[in-house]
């Protein structure tokens, strides 16, 4: 028997191997250049699978942010409007302090946006910088703005309508918060540009690798079916030969 054994040579026969994997590629015997090509593909996989999620990450960041924002804006455009009022010459002074007063308590709540707007501990309105977000696997990134919105940098810090006041202050503070908005929008349309690029490369991809596993197994399926049936034929062969030789050894004696 040892000679039948002996048929698909000494080493374990692919097949064994490949059809119970579904047709991953589980040894460098088996195919050395296959393998690599499977681990590389999973890697690239893998790659834009954890970029989909830092990617999501940033975009849940961006919209924090832009939420934050648009109440800033909110608050502006009130103190914009107490503005028009203050500028009302039969006013007293009475009168103005208490438009004053509510445009401090409005002024208190853009600092405290500011200061509260936070991701993951990350400050995202009173520290302007940015934020290295990967994409994959490839050194590809994407880049996040934060930004400084409290009063200060926005020069209404010593805004006062009591005296004589500068109105354009409070729209230069809007154009630089519209501005900061649509920064954080152009970021928020490249991270969504680049999550659907990932989703779709690693779809492509993953189909790539399912096709080479399906392909694998028919192929480890017909060369087992080729296998058994050159071990059938051996056996038989050698059955015959046994019954040959036997023959042979019985005329002998007849």
């Amino acid at each position: 028997m040892s000679s039948i054994s002996s048929v698909g040579g000494s080493s374990p026969y692919s097949a064994y191997s490949t059809i119970p994997a579904g047709g991953k590629i589980t040894k460098a015997s088996d195919d050395a250049a296959g393998l690599a090509i499977q681990e590389k593909t999973t890697a690239q996989v893998n790659g834009l699978e954890a970029g989909k999620e830092n990617l999501t990450s940033a975009k849940s960041l961006l919209n924090v942010e832009d939420g934050a924002m648009a109440g800033i804006q909110d608050y502006l455009q009130s103190i914009k409007e107490l503005s028009v009022k203050a500028m009302n010459g039969t006013l007293s002074d009475d009168d103005k302090q208490s438009i004053q007063n509510q445009i401090d308590q409005y002024k208190q709540g853009i600092n405290d946006i500011a200061a509260g707007t936070k991701y993951n501990e990350k400050n995202l309105l009173n520290n302007e910088g940015s934020l290295t977000v990967a994409t994959d696997s490839n050194g590809s990134t994407e880049s996040i703005s934060t930004f400084d919105s409290a009063t200060a940098a926005l020069g209404i810090d010593d805004y006062d309508v009591t005296g004589d006041f500068d109105m354009s202050k409070i729209d230069d503070a809007l154009n630089k918060i519209s501005s900061q908005r649509s920064t954080a929008g152009a970021q928020t349309n490249g991270v969504d540009h680049a999550l659907t690029y990932n989703s779709h490369a690693a779809l492509e991809l993953n189909g790539f690798q399912m096709d080479k596993e399906e392909d694998n197994s028919i192929k480890a399926y017909q060369e087992l079916k080729t296998k058994q049936a050159l071990d059938s034929y051996q056996l038989i062969l050698q059955k015959q030969q046994q019954e040959d030789k036997a023959q042979k050894t019985l005329s002998m004696f007849m």
